[in-house]
């Protein structure tokens, strides 16, 4: 099973985008059903590229991440490559598009 950061300060956040060149956020919100029926696909997606990292972040609890990522409800999936936003998608995730997009830049980049 796919390791998950659970990242609590925007320092962490911060610190995990750098120190990971591929890296996969998740943010969400603790009373949101659409974030807990979001997350084990999500992690099951994730799981088949290795060199991604994985962090979550309860954006109840890291209220600066909505700010640093222009966020305006939850959840939010943020593929970053090198510290840039790759790939960005909302509560309303095409579990198919999202893979399919996911291996497209994976395989761009593992080149």
């Amino acid at each position: 099973m796919k390791q998950v950061t659970d990242l609590t300060t925007i320092e962490m956040v911060d610190e995990f985008i750098k120190k990971n060149e591929l890296s996969f956020l998740y943010v969400f919100t603790p009373e949101c059903s659409t974030c807990h029926a979001i997350f084990p696909k999500l992690r099951e997606v994730v799981e088949h590229y290795p060199e991604i990292k994985f962090g979550r972040i309860d954006a109840t609890q890291v209220e600066e991440v909505a700010e640093r990522f222009l966020i305006l409800a939850a959840p939010i999936l943020l593929l970053m490559i090198s510290g840039k936003e790759y790939l960005r998608a909302d509560r309303y995730v095409r579990f198919e598009l999202l893979d399919e997009k996911l291996r497209k830049i994976y395989q761009m980049y593992m080149r």
